[in-house]
């Protein structure tokens, strides 16, 4: 099939960069449409919208029923509803592309065994930023190439870094495979969608040190709120476990979910006894875990044996018989 895409753009309340993200995506000819899910905004990103697709009839502006305001995953979900292109190409509304963003896209996307691309995706300042956050403007990308087959391995911890969704291209049968974005989710959203794609699905890199797109930072960004993102992370691990379960992906994988769900769980400090009605709660949504081995290693008292019994594990402590 010949490479045309569809992107698509969330919008709200985004007049201030709607243009500059929608103008990055049209200057390529491989662009077949600009799928505009308007969120409904309340300032002036519909007028701009409506004069933006007077210029240009690859703009398709969408709106959700009664024009309400849902959500990003509700909007993105919508827009690939509508999309009409045989790959799928995400933008947020404040972001912009570069000029190289589907260089190596449809060059790979050519080989019918690869499902989906991913590249690297910087920042642009709109604003100066502190040392506190210094750590959220890392790059998004890999440190080295990894292959398909352990993907998730690596992101799930971030170990060698992460993905962002502005610089991933998907063949449109990926959501047939994984599914749409989780509309329970404010934010982390994006890494729940790239998580399962890396679960069952061939991604590959292509460009992993140039960026191909800039994320825009604004005095209105969410993704700095680190409290924000600390309560939906226990979430996006439990709905990522849930639907692990139900489409059978090996326990080694979700193992590696378990593990990251109970480091964040942990930061949030509380009692043993906490820790312990929690994971009886969650047993009550993943029954099927309590027949396996991972039950037993993931429960509180044997996770935090050494803080339990920190005699035990000192170094040197011997039982006498």
């Amino acid at each position: 099939m010949s490479f045309a895409v569809s992107v698509i753009i969330p919008v709200y309340n985004a007049d201030q960069f709607i243009e500059k993200a929608i103008d990055s995506a049209l200057m390529f000819t491989e662009v077949n449409e600009v799928v505009v899910i308007n969120d409904g905004s309340t300032d002036s990103s519909l007028e701009l919208l409506l004069k933006l697709q007077e210029k240009d009839a690859r703009i398709k502006i969408y709106h959700h029923k009664g024009a309400v305001n849902r959500g990003r995953s509700a909007s993105r979900n919508l827009g690939i509803l509508q999309a009409k292109s045989d790959y799928i190409s995400f933008l947020d509304a404040d972001d912009f592309y570069l000029e190289q963003r589907f260089n190596r896209d449809k060059l790979l996307l050519r080989n019918q065994h690869i499902d989906g691309v991913y590249n690297a995706v910087g920042f642009h300042l709109y604003r100066g930023i502190s040392d506190t956050e210094y750590h959220h403007f890392k790059v998004a990308t890999l440190s080295q190439i990894i292959p398909p087959e352990v993907l998730f391995e690596n992101i799930v911890s971030s170990r060698l870094g992460y993905l962002h969704l502005n610089g991933l291209t998907v063949k449109r049968r990926a959501f047939d495979i994984v599914g749409f974005f989780n509309e329970e989710l404010i934010v982390a959203e994006d890494s729940d969608l790239i998580f399962k794609m890396a679960l069952r699905m061939r991604l590959v890199p292509g460009y992993l040190q140039k960026e191909v797109s800039k994320r825009g930072v604004h005095i209105t960004n969410i993704f700095t709120n680190d409290a924000l993102y600390e309560d939906y992370n226990l979430r996006l691990y439990e709905s990522l476990i849930t639907w692990s379960l139900r489409y059978g992906i090996q326990k080694e994988k979700i193992a590696l979910l378990l593990d990251t769900l109970w480091i964040h769980r942990y930061r949030q400090k509380a009692s043993i006894l906490t820790y312990v009605i929690y994971w009886m709660q969650l047993q009550k949504k993943w029954p099927q875990l309590m027949v396996t081995r991972l039950f037993l290693k993931y429960f509180p008292l044997v996770r935090l044996r050494q803080r339990l019994f920190p005699i035990i594990f000192k170094k040197g402590y011997q039982i006498n018989d």
